[in-house]
């Protein structure tokens, strides 16, 4: 077994069944010890098969006589500039052969900018806050500052939410479409476990401080100067305003 903590990654490859045997055999041990983590796999399971059931009528269906692959093939030898439809009858059958996310990336309007920036907060608020053995990949303040500015290309300041009851724990780097993203982690005298996530955004490089809720998990994001920032952490969003305020300020002075 390797010591390799689960990404979120792993967790949409296990359902999609693309993991190697040994690395599916960690991500289910890792979901018998995390049920919130595996509700939400659990989920995406649920989604696939719909995905899959609703569109297995079209992916049956024969190939147009026109697309069929032999024949393409005798009529190039006839007419050489029919290598371009021999070309297209390929894309169709490697198109066909996708599942799972990317018919749901297809087939559901993702979100942008500000939106998308607080739903990758929350998920990575989701899967690595409740993990009670590796939640941070580094907790050198110090090297870790170092790791992030220079993967994200951008100075980047760890956020010192000491006065308000919150020590820092540590943090990791998490993959996203727009490429990494850095995620802070802290915690209080009750457990009580806070993110800050931050990334350079492609839209919404400058955006007011907006409220962000997913189930039990809330906060606030905004943009300053081409770079995202969302606080989240549990109970109610307003309750996280004055450290979303503190972080946001802090920032600034970059």
């Amino acid at each position: 077994m390797t010591n390799r903590p689960i990404a979120e990654d792993d967790l949409h490859a296990y359902v999609d069944r693309a993991l190697e045997p040994e690395r599916e055999a960690e991500v289910a041990a890792y979901l018998e010890n995390h049920p919130d983590v595996a509700k939400r796999v659990a989920a995406f399971s649920d989604q696939r098969g719909l995905l899959r059931s609703a569109l297995a009528p079209i992916a049956e269906e024969p190939l147009p006589p026109q697309l069929n692959l032999a024949r393409i093939i005798e009529s190039r030898r006839r007419r050489p500039s029919s290598l371009r439809w021999a070309i297209a009858a390929m894309l169709m059958l490697s198109i066909g052969g996708l599942g799972g996310w990317v018919i749901r990336d297809a087939t559901v309007a993702p979100a942008s900018g500000l939106a998308e920036l607080a739903q990758e907060a929350s998920a990575s608020y989701q899967v690595y806050a409740s993990d009670r053995t590796r939640p941070v990949e580094l907790r050198d303040s110090a090297e870790l500052v170092r790791w992030v500015s220079d993967r994200l290309r951008q100075p980047v300041k760890l956020p010192d939410l000491s006065k308000s009851g919150y020590r820092f724990m540590g943090g990791r780097m998490v993959a996203t479409a727009h490429g990494p993203a850095a995620m802070f982690m802290y915690d209080d005298d009750r457990g009580d476990r806070l993110v800050v996530f931050t990334r350079p955004m492609t839209s919404d490089r400058n955006a007011p401080m907006a409220p962000l809720s997913s189930g039990d998990v809330a906060g606030f994001s905004w943009a300053d100067g081409g770079m995202g920032y969302s606080l989240v952490g549990p109970g109610a969003a307003e309750s996280l305003r004055p450290l979303a305020n503190e972080v946001r300020k802090q920032a600034q002075t970059i």
